[in-house]
């Protein structure tokens, strides 16, 4: 199976290369979606040995997934692996994912939830009330609605229509798999929290913002 990661990036030259390093092993092929960073994560990947889509300004999470699994079907990628930027996934556990695909599945969300290894409790509160609010929105209850650890498989990529361009989009990833009724499955994974990691995603502020975007994308 021909393996492609997809690794949105924005303002990660401190941690870039480390990630590609620890991903080119498992998978065949390493995109990095340069979402207009300010910084040198552009060259920094390439240097690392990553193929890099450029954003020419700052589009947000969403819209980089988005042109990630467009790339990655049109280099006939059988399975596509999201996983962030900052180092807290573990890029050993990529297959996985492709085991779990393997075995039928056909989007498969990484939980931090199912083993809350290192997981602040401010995080896990956070991310309990995200799923609440994927399953009233969208129907589906998911213990880690949030994770960007994920893998599609060909047929979920031909599927999937990424409409959102920012926070929102992972759980218009959960909203879309039960739209197309994609066969979803999750494992376990252990969260890398370190200080550099701790300090991105979202603050009370973004997520009311990703909630507000969330109610509008429901009902629109």
């Amino acid at each position: 199976m021909r393996v492609i990661a997809l690794i949105p990036a924005y303002n990660e030259a401190t941690t870039i290369a480390e990630v590609i390093k620890r991903t080119k092993p498992f998978v065949d092929r390493v995109i990095v979606i340069d979402d207009g960073s300010s910084d040198e994560t552009k060259k920094i990947a390439k240097e690392s040995g990553a193929y890099v889509v450029s954003h020419s300004m700052n589009r947000g999470l969403g819209a980089a997934i988005g042109t990630g699994m467009e790339v990655a079907k049109r280099l006939n990628a059988d399975v596509a692996v999201t996983l962030d930027a900052d180092g807290q996934h573990d890029p050993s556990e990529i297959p996985r994912f492709v085991d779990a695909l393997e075995e039928g599945a056909e989007m498969v969300v990484g939980s931090r939830m199912l083993t809350r290894t290192g997981m602040p409790w401010y995080r896990q509160v956070a991310n309990f009330l995200g799923n609440i609010v994927t399953f009233i929105l969208f129907g589906m209850w998911v213990t880690d609605s949030q994770s960007g650890f994920r893998a599609f498989s060909r047929r979920a990529l031909e599927q999937i229509e990424v409409r959102t361009n920012r926070m929102e989009v992972s759980s218009e990833l959960i909203a879309q798999a039960k739209q197309k009724r994609l066969r979803f499955a999750e494992i376990p994974i252990r969260a890398i929290y370190t200080t550099y990691s701790l300090s991105k995603g979202q603050n009370f502020f973004v997520g009311l913002k990703t909630l507000g975007k969330l109610v509008l994308r429901r009902f629109m």
